[in-house]
Parts: structure tokens; sequence; C-alpha cells
């Protein structure tokens, strides 16, 4: 069975683009355009991985993390986060709170994006 991949991402293109890459890499997709859904569908679907973004709207991505690693269910679902913010604070922040691994957008072509999940799964590269 494929593993699921949820993208809690808010730019629409972006989550799009992610969606088709994960799905042609045979990953099923599951997709939020922000933090609640993004939760809702965590705790409802349980997936292999999430690619979270930080800068969303209705609830962000550090809540997201805060709520995903209070919550027994969910504290062991690895995390990407895949986002603009690439101060030394919000790095330290996120890795803080327990996320596997901390991508800036800008500085990841698509191919390493999926490089780094197939990694975080443990798969074969």
């Amino acid at each position: 069975m494929a593993k699921k991949i949820l993208i809690i991402e808010d730019e629409a293109a972006l989550q799009k683009t992610l969606a088709a890459a994960l799905k042609s890499a045979g990953y099923g997709v599951l997709q939020a355009l922000d933090g609640e859904i993004g939760l809702r569908l965590a705790r409802s679907e349980k997936p292999d991985l999430i690619l979270l973004d930080l800068i969303m709207p209705i609830k962000n991505g550090f809540e997201v993390l805060a709520e995903l690693k209070a919550d027994p269910e969910m504290k062991d679902f690895p995390v990407i986060v895949l986002t603009n913010l690439e101060s030394i604070e919000d790095v330290d922040k996120a890795l803080t709170v327990g996320v596997d691994t901390y991508l800036v957008k800008a500085n990841y072509t698509l191919d390493e994006i999926l490089a780094k999940v197939r990694q975080t799964l443990k798969e074969e590269q």
C-alpha cells in the first residue's frame, strides 16, 4: 500500500506541484490549505509523513506542530517543514518542537524535496 503524505501548504500552486510529484513517485497524497484542516486530516487519516508550511492562515505551522507533538496519537508523525522562513530562530524553534527536517523552499528543487521525503521515510533512493 502506498505511503500517505499530508501536504499542509496555503500556496495552491505549490501544493498542486508537490502533490503531482509525490503522486508520480507512488505516494498517496492528502492536501490542506490551512493548519486547522491539516490537523483534522492528520487525526483522521494518520499520514506516514507531513510536509508543513509555517506561514498559513487560521493556524500557522508552529501551532500545528505544537498540537501534533502534544497529541499522543500524532506526536511520532514525521514532519518536514517546507517554508520561506530562514532565520536561525525559526529553524531552532521548529527543530526544538521536533521536526525531522527543515527546508527553505527557495533552496530546494522538487527532486531534492522528494529525496528528503524518501530519506525521512527511510526508503531506497
